[in-house]
């Protein structure tokens, strides 16, 4: 059922694109363009990206004391990451080993 929907979504877009033309193409990339270099978008996209980053290094941390722990020893000494020593921040938020 999904293959029958992706084909009407896909059939519907080409009609609608063609009739808008290749001007109003331009219309809509230009808009996008000028949204993606507005300072304001940037600026909030840079703190995204900061936070998703410090998210996903605590979860990644977590994971990592757990799941280290029920590993056996022979493994966890050659996945850097479970490694118990600090390291250097990478710049995401996350610490590599």
């Amino acid at each position: 059922m999904w293959k029958v929907s992706l084909i009407v979504g896909v059939g519907i877009g080409y009609v609608l694109g063609a009739r808008a033309g290749r001007e109003r193409y331009d219309q809509l990339a230009g808009a996008a363009r000028q949204l993606r270099e507005n300072p304001r978008v940037q600026s909030a996209a840079g703190k995204a990206k900061q936070q998703a980053g410090a998210v996903a290094g605590k979860a990644a941390g977590a994971v990592a004391d757990k799941v280290g722990e029920k590993l056996p020893n022979s493994l966890t000494e050659r996945v850097p990451y479970f490694a118990k020593h600090n390291g250097e921040d990478d710049g995401w938020g996350t610490v590599r080993p």
